[in-house]
């Protein structure tokens, strides 16, 4: 806005064109989607322009609940109402990356149940056994998502355990929950099969990467040539883009985005399905991050479906997810999914040393 501004960019604009082809066409893409989000966030409308004049405003007289740069120059902006994180900035994963912070010691593990309990044999009775041994996990929540009651008894556990009835909607899995005193969230479908081994060194592995989805079960996207359309595979390759909350760690505040950020049409497609909640997650946290989600140890697959479901359900299943892909794509207006073949391991993995010199010494053997 200043005459000597313009006179300076006067005198080099013949060097614009060396200095634009010097930028690769990664970093490009990156300037190209960081100026939609801007515009989308804070100038598409009048009454968009209005509330970010006024957000600044406030910021200015509240000096000392003013949000950092990183919360406005990051989706989902200043403009989202999120009065429980807003004034609260440990409660926002990026924080801790920027201040050398870490988020808290322990987790809340979140279990969807959609199965009666008839037998203490059933994976769920065992899944609550082995995440309440972890050293880290401070509760249990499950989410009832059955016509038929929870048992007025569970097994003892370590730690709280309280039951939440579910309205039969897939999305309610990550709403903002008061009960979720903790940073990290381990979401779990009934039929995971972890150890408490698997549980304490994902989470480990989650407080080093606060902004990311760090898992197990693993799934990828390409696009296909011959249909002109994004697909998805849970083919195992070296590969992947998503982590799937079947079995995976999280930073709470993904709760509240994803309840209150996301448009309601996509929360009500998933729940109309009864499917694809968990690619809807992973495009959030992409869109939000610009990075890929992180996998842990070998462990490969987790079913997507029921264990008993007919062969036809389980084809409606995948077809499904396809169209998700896509229709997710086009909601965001690009592919925000990045690929990975980052994978990490507890150290000394399958070295051929002494059992007594690993931590994790169990994970060879789960």
């Amino acid at each position: 806005h200043h005459p000597w501004c313009f006179l300076l960019l006067k005198e080099r604009s013949l060097d614009i064109p060396s200095t634009v082809r010097c930028l690769n066409s990664d970093k490009i893409l990156a300037f190209q989607q960081q100026t939609q989000f801007l515009w989308e966030t804070y100038f598409s409308s009048v009454e968009k322009i209005v509330q970010t004049t006024l957000e600044i405003i406030k910021d200015r007289i509240f000096h000392q609940e003013s949000r950092p740069k990183f919360f406005w120059n990051t989706l989902p902006g200043g403009l989202v109402a999120l009065p429980e994180y807003s004034t609260h900035l440990n409660d926002f994963p990026f924080y801790y990356l920027q201040q050398g912070s870490s988020p808290s010691e322990k987790f809340t593990a979140l279990i969807w149940a959609v199965s009666p309990i008839i037998s203490l044999s059933q994976p769920i009775l065992k899944l609550t056994q082995a995440v309440s041994r972890s050293q880290y996990c401070a509760k249990i929540l499950v989410l009832w998502n059955c016509e038929k009651p929870p048992p007025q008894k569970w097994p003892p556990t370590t730690v709280p355990l309280t039951v939440i009835l579910s309205s039969n909607k897939v999305s309610e899995r990550f709403l903002p929950y008061s009960a979720i005193g903790t940073d990290a969230v381990l979401s779990l479908d009934e039929y995971a099969s972890l150890s408490t081994s698997e549980v304490d060194f994902a989470f480990v592995v989650w407080r080093k990467f606060p902004d990311r989805i760090v898992g197990f079960p693993v799934r990828s996207h390409f696009w296909d040539m011959s249909k002109n359309q994004w697909s998805y595979t849970s083919k195992w390759t070296n590969e992947f883009s998503m982590v799937l909350t079947a079995a995976a760690f999280y930073h709470r505040y993904y709760h509240s985005l994803f309840s209150n950020y996301l448009p309601a049409k996509l929360r009500s497609f998933v729940d109309r399905i009864a499917n694809c909640e968990d690619i809807l997650m992973n495009f959030l946290v992409s869109a939000v991050t610009k990075l890929p989600p992180i996998k842990v140890t070998q462990k490969k697959h987790l079913r997507e479906s029921p264990p008993h479901a007919a062969p036809s359900n389980s084809s409606l299943h995948f077809a499904q997810r396809q169209e998700c892909v896509n229709r997710f794509a086009a909601w965001f207006g690009y592919m925000p999914l990045v690929h990975s073949q980052f994978r990490l391991d507890p150290v000394l993995f399958k070295d051929q040393v002494s059992v007594l010199r690993k931590k994790y010494r169990q994970l060879e053997r789960d």
